[in-house]
């Protein structure tokens, strides 16, 4: 039960510093069809699911309400699409957000009412907002899936436009300002061959990694102020053999 454990003592650990009127967990698909549409080797290098998790996925949904918290499931998109959506939806009823992700893609939705809270290895955790991002990758977060047309991202199977960096590809865009009018500037001739080259050869494709980089956003309803249940999930800890976060639980 590492899994659900060592999740279940992340979100404790978020919510004792930022203490959110609610906490939503998304799931979904691992990789969308939309996106396998458009470039089939995407998510292709992600390794088999281990058995030992995938027993642990089946109780996750009663793991997690028994904290009092929503899990989002959708059957078509996958889960940073859901983060994004609740993330503006709590922003469009007045609220802020904190998307806590493992995801740099979600640097995207970095914005003045949504930070990102990412997880690295070691669970250390780095609070980006657009000043934030801005410092790592010398672009705005609404630049981030542009940024990974051209760079790639070897996790998701993306391999961007051959030669083209981090660096040069933040260049571009601070120079040009997206994706498409950097392309432009290709046609024009105005970038070196390598890369006017690289851009142009399959530009259908360089625009299709913009897009499988983009999170999609749908209509969801943001939950109500849901306190943490302690007793609640303090039995169901002790029901999976977690004796020590139950007495943390119910202490």
């Amino acid at each position: 039960m590492n899994a659900l454990l060592g999740a279940a003592n992340l979100i404790l650990r978020v919510i004792e510093d930022h203490s959110p009127r609610a906490v939503v967990v998304c799931f979904g698909q691992e990789a969308a069809h939309y996106r396998k549409d458009l470039y089939e080797p995407y998510h292709a290098q992600r390794p088999e699911l281990d058995p030992d998790l995938a027993h642990q996925y089946t109780l996750v949904k009663d793991w997690f309400e028994s904290f009092g918290w929503t899990v989002a499931v959708h059957d078509k998109l996958e889960a940073d699409d859901l983060l994004a959506s609740f993330a503006e939806a709590e922003v469009a009823r007045g609220g802020d957000a904190l998307i806590m992700t493992g995801d740099r893609d979600m640097f995207q939705c970095a914005a003045d009412h949504v930070k990102v809270l990412y997880v690295s290895t070691g669970k250390n955790m780095q609070l980006m907002g657009p000043a934030e991002v801005e410092d790592r990758y010398g672009i705005a977060p609404e630049l981030v899936p542009d940024f990974i047309a051209l760079r790639g991202d070897p996790s998701d199977g993306i391999p961007g436009a051959k030669g083209i960096g981090e660096k040069s590809g933040a260049e571009l865009l601070r120079k040009y300002g997206s994706l498409e009018d950097t392309m432009r500037a290709a046609a024009r001739g105005e970038l070196k061959p390598g890369m006017q080259k690289a851009l142009l050869d399959d530009p259908d494709l360089i625009l299709a990694f913009k897009h499988i980089a983009t999170v999609q956003v749908v209509k969801v309803k943001p939950p109500n102020d849901t306190p943490l249940d302690r007793e609640r999930s303090a039995a169901k800890a002790t029901e999976l053999g977690m004796n020590a976060l139950a007495k943390r639980l119910a202490a």
